[in-house]
């Protein structure tokens, strides 16, 4: 009797299926194989005694029976034998499989897939093999599935596609080994970068171009393309560009600003994209009428209005409109009134291009939060993110406050990727809080090397670590050498001391310095806790306690002179005191995302133990904003301090000495008083007890391409320091104290800065205007740091 075939399909190209049967052939056996037997019992049923199971070796015949589904005795149909074959197919577990009736024995014979005895990969540069072995699913010693392959293949190309290399190309390829195994290659055909060579914009008005690429993700092709990847043509990358686009314009009042098509375009070298985005900004529009109604009889509609902040002709902004609604509701909040909602009624004025906002307080569903579930945390302990919540179980649910939350687990830093969703709970009246996250590394150890004017060249070892044992604690430790200084650092930072808003912070420093030359050395230890906690939306106060080691030595070894050498016969002192510090920063927060204000004041108090009393006072201020479009960067600071020793003296280890991040065109220690003496060939600078610089500058575009990451910069800068205590002059002795009296020094420089791969440069040439005698001079600074 002969063979019959069922449900034989064409073999796939690569993957050793055997040859298939043709509808003829299948029709041919079945006539010889039933010759004799009546037609209507042969197109209906079989029955077997026995089932027979060849060619199998690793699989149990118990299992290939379970997924054929046939039984010894059971009477089946040519269909039914049809729908085993599938079945057996299905499993992914055999390469061929026939199905024969001989007679009353029904014989099925497979061939399993071979086991993969090694993965390979051949032709890849830009990606390394273990990189490429966490992407694919195959894994040696299991049983190999073309299927499982040829996603493996997708997902190879996909991570090139990713990197800008579009034609990528991956082949899984078999090598035939002994006892049914292979071995897996994935041939790698990586293909060139796709680069964008030009990013252009068409129908802006407002702002340039040069101003809108600043904007994107996406960067041109640069000098040094070789390195930076986000001058590649990715397509997920210019969809988030849009969104960026659409922000950046709604944010400025241009509510009707819509893309209307990006369009990429192949150069003709076939190398790169000139990428396109067709805009239409439409009038840029202000607040106008601001104003809060309600129809609740419980709601003081008056101590609404008066904790507004957002005023008539300010330009429109949605997050402006967003912070108002999350003032409003946390005022709703303290006064008891839950299930309050604030909805924003915009009304449109075209002809003064102004929009009127009224905050209409309404009663929303009393809907509760059921639970919070979070996962995917395999580190970060669920406390972490539930503390971003400042919703718990129980609290009536609402929308904003959980968005809120949402985007402060994705600020931590420690996921890659976080969701936060809300969906129906046990009963309609209840919501649960889904929280789906993805890990990321947070740790980082650096190698690197430094370069300034102020203390030459050095070398860095540090560890960092953003979220220590999963508690979202910050740890850091680092050695810094240069040629003058010696500085060795620890850092512990809890976010959430006692489960509360307050972030206790733990500081370590061992320094030691010869000020760049051999007159004398210093060495200082610092034991520094301290906690920070907000007082406002935008105000913060941060409390500390410091323990402070300081000595001087070395000083009649070299050429220090009388005071220095008085200094250092003072001994080795320790300092103790407590201090604050009260900042208030609208750079982030403020309403205005062109300008913002740093504030902040601090002091020290000594005296609590220790060798000395004194107070410690620093003050800064730094304004910011931007002009003509958003092209010219305007910025002023100014900085201040005073030393005031009621018990003790200070030292020059205490005293203020500027560099020149401080006040540029001088020196370390350039300005203020010194100790002079041509006769004993004396001239230290010795620091004053009082300092105030003020700096104003201009940074701005130079014309040349954005991305080779330059732009330019002027200043002017004008400071001083001064003030010594009598027995500080006194010392000196027959040497002469030059510039105890507060003398302003004024300076004007250029800037270049670079944006460059190595981090932010840069570089300032400048010159004094007016300084005196015995200052030194810097008139060229440069800043750069480097990892690697």
């Amino acid at each position: 009797m002969g063979k019959l075939l069922t449900g034989v399909t064409p073999p796939r190209k690569g993957c050793g299926y055997r040859a298939g049967v043709s509808a003829a052939a299948v029709s041919i056996a079945l006539t010889m194989a039933f010759a004799g037997v009546p037609d209507r019992a042969l197109a209906q049923s079989y029955a077997f005694d026995s089932v027979a199971i060849e060619g199998n070796q690793r699989i149990e015949a118990g299992t290939i029976l379970s997924y054929a589904g046939i039984a010894r005795g059971q009477t089946v149909s040519a269909a039914e034998l049809n729908d085993a074959y599938q079945r057996l197919l299905a499993s992914g577990l055999f390469e061929t499989v026939e199905i024969t009736p001989q007679g009353s024995r029904l014989v099925i014979e497979v061939r399993e897939y071979p086991t993969i005895n090694r993965i390979a990969f051949e032709g890849n540069d830009r990606i390394d093999d273990e990189e490429l072995a966490t992407i694919v699913r195959a894994q040696s010693r299991r049983v190999y599935s073309p299927r499982v392959a040829e996603q493996d293949a997708q997902a190879i190309a996909e991570a090139y596609v990713q990197q800008g290399r579009l034609a990528a190309r991956v082949q899984p390829k078999l090598i035939r080994r002994s006892d049914n195994r292979v071995d897996l290659v994935y041939e790698i055909f990586e293909g060139g970068v796709s680069e964008i060579e030009r990013i252009g914009f068409v129908g802006n008005q407002a702002f340039s171009d040069r101003r809108l690429r600043r904007v994107l993700q996406t960067k041109q092709a640069g000098l040094l393309r070789a390195i930076i990847r986000s001058d590649t043509f990715i397509e997920d990358r210019v969809a988030f560009d849009r969104q960026l686009l659409q922000d950046f314009y709604a944010s400025r009042g241009y509510v009707d600003f819509r893309i209307t098509g990006v369009n990429s375009e192949f150069a003709n070298e076939q190398d790169g994209y000139f990428l396109t985005f067709n805009v239409e900004e439409g009038q840029q529009f202000s607040f106008g009428q601001i104003d809060v109604a309600s129809d609740l009889a419980e709601v003081d509609v008056e101590s609404f209005r008066d904790v507004l902040s957002l005023r008539s002709g300010r330009t429109y902004s949605p997050s402006d409109v967003e912070d108002e609604i999350a003032r409003l509701e946390r005022l709703a909040v303290q006064q008891g009134l839950n299930f309050v909602r604030i909805d924003p009624q915009i009304t449109r004025n075209d002809r003064d291009l102004t929009l009127d906002v009224t905050f209409q307080l309404t009663r929303g569903p009393r809907i509760f939060v059921e639970r919070i579930d979070i996962e995917g945390n395999t580190t970060t302990l669920d406390r972490v993110i539930r503390r971003q919540f400042d919703t718990a179980e129980g609290d009536p649910f609402n929308p904003r406050a959980i968005r809120e939350a949402a985007e402060r687990i994705r600020a931590l830093g420690y996921f890659e990727n976080a969701e936060v969703e809300a969906r129906e709970g046990t009963t309609p009246q209840q919501v649960i809080v889904d929280v789906n996250v993805t890990e990321q590394p947070t740790g980082s150890i650096g190698f690197g090397g430094s370069y300034s004017t102020s203390s030459g060249f050095g070398a860095a070892i540090s560890f960092a670590e953003q979220n220590f044992l999963g508690r979202g604690q910050r740890l850091s430790f680092g050695i810094n050498t240069s040629d003058s200084t010696q500085s060795y650092t620890f850092s512990f930072v809890e976010p959430a001391f006692l489960g509360r808003d307050v972030a206790f912070g733990l500081n370590l420093a061992y320094n030691t310095t010869d000020y760049s030359n051999t007159q004398y050395d210093t060495t200082e230890g610092v034991f520094r806790p301290s906690l920070t906690f907000p007082v406002s939306e935008r105000a913060r106060l941060g409390l500390r306690y410091t323990a402070r080691l300081s000595d001087i030595s070395d000083a009649y070894d070299g050429d220090a002179g009388n005071v220095i050498r008085s200094e250092e016969d003072l001994g080795e002192r320790i300092d103790s005191s407590v201090g604050y510090t009260l900042s208030y920063d609208t750079r982030r927060t403020g309403l205005d995302p062109n300008s913002g204000v740093l504030l902040e004041f601090g002091q020290d108090f000594g005296g609590v133990g220790g060798d000395t009393t004194f107070i410690k006072t620093n003050l800064r201020a730094v304004a910011q904003t931007t002009v003509w479009n958003e092209e010219v960067t305007l910025r002023a600071s100014f900085e201040a301090g005073a030393l005031n020793y009621s018990s003790g003296e200070s030292r020059v280890t205490d005293r203020f000495l500027l560099n020149d991040s401080t006040m540029r065109g001088f020196a370390y220690g350039g300005i203020g008083p010194r100790e002079y003496s041509d006769a004993a060939d004396v001239d230290d600078s010795i620091g004053g007890d009082y300092f105030a610089v003020a700096r104003f500058e201009a940074e701005f575009p130079l014309g040349l391409p954005e991305e080779y990451g330059l732009s330019g910069g002027v200043f002017y800068d004008v400071g001083s320091v001064w003030g010594l205590s009598d027995s500080t002059a006194a010392a000196a002795g027959s040497n002469s104290i030059l510039y105890e009296e507060a003398s302003a020094r004024h300076v004007i420089g250029v800037s270049v800065f670079w944006d460059s791969i190595l981090g932010p440069l840069r570089l300032n040439f400048s010159q004094p205007l007016k300084k005196e005698k015995y200052d030194e001079e810097q008139n060229f600074s440069l800043s750069l740091s480097s990892q690697f």
